[in-house]
C-alpha cells in the first residue's frame, strides 16, 4: 500500500469518506493528505515548496534506461508476443483433441495469448513502447488491437493516451468512471458482467468510430480479417462448426476478462480525485492517483508489468516499455519514499475485498474530489 510515515502531528478526520483527502495547513505551511483505500490509513507529508521534481526523477529514470540494451528494453517484450503468436496457432492445434480437458486447456492457451496480444501489445503499441520505431509501433497497433482485439487502435490511442493519461483521475476527464456500471450490483460486476465485454467489444469500436468513416473502413477491414483468421483456424484444424468456433471465440476471449475489469478499476478508483481546476502537478497527480498491483505471473505475462506491478512508473513515464517500467521501479519508489510522496501498492485480492466491502461508495456514488491546496 502507500510507503510514506505517518507523522505524529497529523490530524486524523475519522468523517472523510473512502479515497478522499484531508488537506490541513499547519505552522510550517505542510500540505497533510490522508487516503483510506482498504483496511488501514495512509499519511503523505508534502512541504509545498519541497515539492520533489519530476524534471530530477526523468534524469535519473533517462539514465537508467540508457543503462539498458536493446534486448532488455524492447526485446524480451517482441519475444513474449511472437510467442503469444506461435501459441495461440498452436492451440488450435491442441482443441482438436478429443479429450474435454485438454480441449479446455487449448481454450484457456489462446484466451491468454489473445489478452498478451490484444491487452499487452495493443497498449504498448498505443505508447509507442512495444518498439523503437514510432511508424513500425503504429502497425503494431493495427495487428494487435483492430486484427486481435476487435478494438480500434485510434480510438484506443484517442482515450486511453491522450485523455486517460495527462488528466488521470481527475473528475469527468481520467477518473475512470467510463468503468462503472452502477445500476449493476457488485457481485454481478466483479464476476460475471465482464465476461461480455468480448461480445459488445466491436461494437463499442463502430460506435467510437462512427462518423470517421476512412477510420471505421479501416477498423470493420482489419477486424473482419481477424475474426475470420480466427474462425477459419477453429474450423479448419481444430475441426468444429462455424457455430461452435464463433461461441469458443467469444469463450476463449473471455478467459481473463474478469481481471480485465479488476485492474482498470482497482488501480484507481478509491484513490484521489481532483478538480480540473484544482490539478496538481504531475508527480503529485500521479503518486498518489495510481495503484501498483503485486506482481503475478500470468497477468504480468498477459497484460504486461506496465500494466500490473508497475503502473505507477508507467503513469509517470508512459513511453517506457514494460521491461523498462519494471527496471525503473526500485529508483521511481525510492525517489517518491525518499520525500515523502506517496507509492501505492496493494495485493490483488487485498483490492478485490476492497471493492467487495465499499462497492457502492467506490462504483456507485460520485467520487469525492480531493482537498489539494496551494501545491501549485
Amino acid at each position: 500500500m502507500g510507503a510514506s510515515e505517518t507523522n505524529s502531528s497529523v490530524r486524523k478526520t475519522k468523517t472523510a469518506p473512502p479515497g478522499e483527502y484531508d488537506v490541513s495547513t499547519s505552522k510550517t505551511d505542510e500540505r497533510i493528505a490522508r487516503q483510506d483505500y482498504g483496511e488501514s490509513d495512509v499519511y503523505h507529508n508534502v512541504k509545498v515548496d519541497e515539492l520533489p521534481s519530476y524534471l530530477e526523477l526523468k534524469q535519473q529514470v533517462d539514465a537508467e534506461i540508457a543503462r539498458m540494451n536493446w534486448w532488455e528494453s524492447y526485446g524480451i517484450d517482441s519475444m513474449i508476443h511472437l510467442g503469444a503468436v506461435v501459441a495461440a496457432v498452436a492451440s488450435f492445434f491442441i482443441m482438436k483433441s478429443d479429450s474435454l480437458a485438454v480441449c479446455a486447456f487449448g481454450i484457456f492457451v489462446l484466451g491468454c495469448c489473445h489478452h498478451t496480444l490484444a491487452v499487452k501489445g495493443a497498449h504498448l503499441a498505443a505508447h509507442r513502447a512495444a518498439v523503437q520505431s514510432a511508424p513500425l509501433n503504429r502497425l503494431l497497433g493495427y495487428f494487435f488491437s483492430d486484427m486481435c482485439g476487435t478494438f480500434p487502435s485510434e480510438a484506443g490511442v484517442t482515450i486511453h493516451v491522450k485523455e486517460h493519461h495527462p488528466y488521470t483521475n481527475i473528475i469527468g476527464k481520467g477518473d475512470s468512471s467510463t468503468w462503472k456500471a452502477p445500476a449493476v450490483p457488485t457481485y454481478l460486476y466483479l464476476f460475471f458482467a465482464p465476461l461480455i465485454i468480448p461480445v459488445i467489444t466491436p461494437f463499442v469500436g463502430v460506435a467510437l468510430q462512427w462518423g470517421q468513416w476512412l477510420s471505421l473502413l479501416t477498423f470493420l477491414t482489419l477486424a473482419s480479417l481477424g475474426l475470420s483468421i480466427n474462425f477459419y483456424l477453429f474450423v479448419y484444424v481444430s475441426g468444429f462448426s462455424f457455430l461452435q468456433a464463433v461461441l469458443l471465440t467469444l469463450v476463449s476471449r473471455a478467459v481473463l476478462a474478469i481481471p480485465y475489469i479488476h485492474v482498470n478499476v482497482f488501480q484507481h478508483i478509491g484513490l484521489a480525485m481532483y478538480a480540473l481546476k484544482d490539478k496538481p502537478k504531475k508527480i503529485y497527480q500521479m503518486s498518489t492517483g495510481v495503484l501498483n498491483l503485486s506482481r503475478n505471473p500470468l497477468l504480468d505475462f498477459c497484460f504486461g508489468h506496465s500494466i500490473i506491478s508497475a503502473h505507477v512508473e508507467h503513469h509517470l513515464f508512459p513511453r517506457l516499455s514494460d521491461q523498462q517500467c519494471l527496471r525503473v521501479k526500485p529508483l521511481v519508489s525510492r525517489y517518491l519514499k525518499e520525500h515523502g510522496m506517496a507509492y501505492n501498492e496493494a495485493d490483488y485480492v487485498e483490492r478485490l475485498g476492497v471493492f467487495m466491502h465499499k462497492y457502492t461508495q467506490l462504483m456507485v456514488q460520485a467520487p469525492p474530489i480531493s482537498h489539494f491546496v496551494g501545491i501549485q
